[in-house]
């Protein structure tokens, strides 16, 4: 595994992101482990984030694209941390972009915050975490209603690697149905790999027990690919 991604690993356990226990998903799902990044909450962590997402978005996409779109609310900082380290890191002027949740009818208005999206745009979206390919569905229709744009890829932190509708990974699911290839900074086989019986901090975080509840949630839910 690329250090990057186990940097990256001990980066969510030390913000508090990726935790172990009893959760319950957006899609309903009962899950062992959950990743929320909502927990990334100061300017250091956002940062770093940042610089994370720029490296897998400029080594699976290159840097060659007009807009970075994240879906309101969490893609919002996500977005913005993400074009900042591309252009520290790559040299690379790209647009941040979010949708309103409610269209703005003052100001500047419209459904959009921060760069415009115009006719021939590449865009590449940005996302936390998809487990069943929900939020992309509400995504697509926005962008697509703003003028003809290209969507060249989606990036998100974590790969659940869990089945969408079918039997295919959410992620499989998206790049299978709307075209477009997508990526995850890591994917839950490569934390589940790196965690098992390996300290971090002195501590043990996935041992026997926890393993067996990770291996029985994927033995109901694992997509075909993961």
């Amino acid at each position: 595994m690329e250090k990057y991604k186990e940097s990256f690993i001990e980066f969510m356990l030390d913000s508090e992101v990726l935790k172990f226990g009893d959760f319950v998903t957006k899609s309903g799902r009962k899950t062992p482990f959950f990743v929320n990044t909502g927990y990334y909450r100061t300017g250091a962590q956002l940062r770093q984030l940042g610089k994370y997402y720029a490296k897998a978005i400029a080594e699976k996409f290159g840097t060659d694209f007009d807009v970075l779109f994240g879906p309101a609310y969490k893609g919002i900082p996500l977005t913005v941390a993400a074009t900042i380290a591309l252009a520290e890191d790559y040299s690379a002027e790209v647009r941040y972009c979010s949708n309103r949740k409610e269209i703005k009818d003052h100001g500047d208005k419209g459904i959009l915050l921060g760069g415009p999206i115009n006719d021939g745009d590449r865009i590449v979206i940005i996302e936390d975490v998809t487990t069943a390919g929900t939020s992309i569905r509400e995504t697509l229709p926005i962008l697509s209603a703003q003028g003809k744009v290209e969507i060249t890829g989606m990036c998100v932190s974590v790969d659940r690697q869990e089945r969408g509708e079918g039997t295919k990974s959410a992620l499989q699911e998206i790049s299978d149905t709307y075209g477009f290839p997508t990526h995850a900074i890591v994917t839950m086989s490569e934390v589940i790999e790196y965690l098992t019986e390996h300290e971090v901090h002195g501590k043990i975080i996935i041992g026997e027990t926890l393993k067996s509840a990770i291996d029985a949630y994927y033995k109901q839910y694992g997509a075909s690919t993961a």
